[in-house]
């Protein structure tokens, strides 16, 4: 008889107790859910591992804990990914991805483009992982092909050959400014797949070198940077002073010989301040727009995550969604006569 009652007083209770106040709608929308991070290069690469590093850490910073899995979308200088993000992904809020730097400078400069079926604006900008405070664009050339970036001037110098992906990418991009700035003797093969093929092309002696990011060197191909590398650092690009760790290398800046090379790198180095940036797709509910670029911030100031990239190696210098914004008005802001330059230069994409 007692056990009888028993059931039926904790029935009672049960009905007419209140339930748990739910944790919010935001939390419940990500609850047991799957969210997709789209890279838009192939494994390997500088984009691919700050994506999963990404994808590793921001879970534990969205409401919910959702489940972030990589998607990798190589194609076309990550302009693949981007079209996709803007015009395919749910925008929901469980999608949201990373690209190539140069995407905003693109979107800019082809707005009518057939190509780029994107608005940069409209982007949900959660952030960029690093601003490139010390994360130099560095040409790299095997050894003996040249003593000095010197070396390579147009006139009567010696032709240096560069592995890139397509137009937009950070490689492609840097050795157009190398040529059509600067004026080097480079040659360009553009269309390897992604970044891994790139590193197997200069290390097979299939092309004579390739720029890339320090930390994606640092984490793809530390051996590069050993004294005993076939490799040698002639150049180094993005940031207006010389690297630290490479005092003897010159900057892009320092080659310029006129006040329209010094503004063309000028506009290059600030587009490069979007070194590894994060967003989602246009039009997301502005509570889960607002959570993510939270979480995505959150993540980058987390002392456990800023530990973890030191030991990796992973530059991280954070900018929010607000100030990317900021960054691209900048540019778009430029003035026309060295935007109409710039266009000129990366005339792949009209």
């Amino acid at each position: 008889m007692r056990s009888i009652a028993w059931a039926v007083f904790t029935a009672h209770l049960a009905l007419f107790s209140p339930e748990p106040a739910s944790a919010g709608p935001v939390e419940d929308f990500y609850h047991r859910r799957n969210v997709t991070l789209v890279i838009g290069y192939g494994p390997g690469g500088g984009y691919d591992f700050y994506g999963r590093f990404v994808a590793r850490y921001m879970p534990e910073h969205i409401p919910g804990r959702p489940n972030i899995i990589v998607q990798n979308m190589p194609g076309a200088g990550s302009l693949t990914a981007v079209n996709y993000l803007f015009n395919t992904a749910p925008k929901d809020g469980t999608v949201f991805g990373t690209f190539a730097r140069e995407m905003p400078m693109m979107g800019i400069l082809n707005k009518n483009s057939d190509l780029l079926k994107y608005d940069v604006r409209k982007f949900t900008w959660l952030g960029s992982a690093s601003s490139s405070e010390n994360d130099p664009t560095l040409l790299f050339v095997r050894s003996g092909k040249l003593t000095s970036i010197r070396d390579a001037f147009q006139a009567g110098g010696k032709s240096i050959t560069i592995g890139a992906t397509a137009s937009g990418s950070g490689g492609n991009e840097w050795a157009r400014l190398m040529r059509d700035v600067l004026h080097l003797k480079v040659n360009i093969i553009s269309g390897y797949r992604d970044s891994g093929g790139i590193f197997l092309a200069v290390e097979n002696g299939e092309v004579d070198g390739r720029s890339l990011d320090y930390s994606a060197v640092k984490a793809g191909r530390p051996d590069w940077l050993k004294p005993e590398s076939n490799l040698s650092v002639l150049l180094q690009m993005g940031r207006p002073t010389r690297h630290p760790d490479f005092p003897n290398v010159p900057t892009a800046r320092e080659l310029a010989q006129s006040s329209q090379q010094t503004d063309l790198i000028d506009v290059s180095d600030l587009s490069n301040t979007l070194a590894r940036p994060f967003a989602a797709p246009p039009g997301l509910p502005p509570e889960i727009a607002k959570a993510l670029q939270s979480a995505f911030m959150s993540t980058m100031r987390d002392p456990a995550v800023i530990a973890e990239a030191a030991r990796l190696k992973i530059e991280l210098s954070p900018i929010d969604g607000a100030e990317v914004l900021k960054r691209i008005d900048r540019l778009a802001n430029t003035a026309p006569d060295v935007l109409d330059v710039v266009r000129a230069i990366r005339s792949d994409v009209k």
